[in-house]
């Protein structure tokens, strides 16, 4: 798992939590310390994250009220998604088909 989608990932496991640890991110995403100090360094610079300090009750936690939305697709990028499922079969349309569900209007 390469740094992006680790970030992305951590930033999915802080909203469902809503509060970490370092060292429980650490050891869940199989990395250091340091890794997830600076993973939380780039994501508080487009997301509120905060730090809260603590012996025991320290780590990262999301501001009250935010929640990680997806954004949909489009009606036209639905669309051509589905025309192209047509053309497609085994594990391809698996995937387009959950892209789908998750995605579209």
């Amino acid at each position: 798992m390469g740094p992006t989608e680790r970030r992305q990932k951590l930033l999915e496991v802080l909203c469902r939590r809503r509060r970490d640890t370092c060292e429980n991110l650490a050891h869940e995403f199989g990395v250091s310390t340091r890794t997830i100090y600076s993973d939380i360094e780039v994501l508080t610079c487009s997301y509120p994250i905060e730090a809260v300090r603590g012996r025991y009750g320290g780590g990262f936690r999301v501001a009250d009220g935010f929640t990680l939305r997806h954004k949909g697709l489009s009606a036209k990028q639905a669309a051509l998604l589905r025309r192209l499922r047509e053309q497609l079969t085994g594990d391809d349309l698996i995937v387009l088909n959950s892209i789908l569900v998750q995605f579209a209007p």
